[in-house]
């Protein structure tokens, strides 16, 4: 699966075949709560999520919390965000994730079920696009739960901070050393774009970083 920075199959300007894939994906829903997702997104407007897990296994591992907010403009709505603890059905937290994420087994025995998170989140993400670091992953680790309900995937656009933050890094190189290696681990990327770090690995402060990183970048390659 790619996670890409390019037109989405919702906004108004798609072309043809994007228009055909959404037909299609409208077709085979298999929630009709959720069409939403699929209407063109809110000018300006993007949802940043995180997910923290039970482990770094897309087939085996579960999630454990979910953190998303929303952008609007250049504005981190923090009063408009979504967390979540989400009790996992089969994995067991080992202790070398709990000291990654610092949430215990008594920490989420109370969490909700996956479907149920999967329901809220996807309302609170509506059709808007996706903004995340290395997303990829959370978007591994959603879709898995979210096939079952809906016979497919996410629909909405992701775009990568890495990836915005390595086009910035990239335009910056003479024309000869561009498309080399770059360093695009996340504290690097936050204190060369002179953005406060906040404690990671909080599926809610992760989120609210990678959006910090995409206004940025925003105004930056623009």
């Amino acid at each position: 699966m790619s996670v890409e920075t390019g037109p989405s199959l919702l906004g108004p300007l798609a072309g043809p075949w994007q228009r055909l894939k959404r037909g299609w994906l409208l077709y085979h829903l298999a929630n009709e709560q959720y069409r939403f997702m699929f209407d063109p997104p809110p000018p300006d407007e993007w949802v940043a999520l995180d997910c923290e897990t039970t482990g770094l296994d897309v087939r085996r591992d579960e999630i454990i919390s979910i953190g998303a907010v929303r952008i609007v403009g250049n504005r981190i709505m923090t009063s408009e965000r979504l967390e979540l603890i989400v009790r996992p059905e089969k994995r067991k937290l080992s202790a070398d994730s709990v000291k990654v994420h610092r949430l215990r087994e008594q920490d989420i025995a109370q969490g909700i079920t996956p479907d149920e998170a999967m329901f809220q989140l996807m309302r609170f993400i509506g059709s808007r696009p996706l903004v995340g670091y290395y997303l990829e992953f959370d978007l591994a680790m959603l879709n898995r739960v979210i096939w079952p309900l809906l016979g497919q995937h996410l629909p909405q656009q992701a775009i990568e901070v890495s990836a915005m933050y390595y086009d910035y890094k990239n335009r910056q190189l003479p024309a000869h050393e561009r498309g080399g290696t770059i360093d695009l681990r996340f504290a690097t990327m936050m204190n060369d774009l002179a953005m406060p770090l906040r404690e990671a690995h909080d599926a809610m402060n992760d989120a609210v970083m990678a959006a910090l990183a995409f206004i940025k970048l925003r105004q930056l390659l623009t």
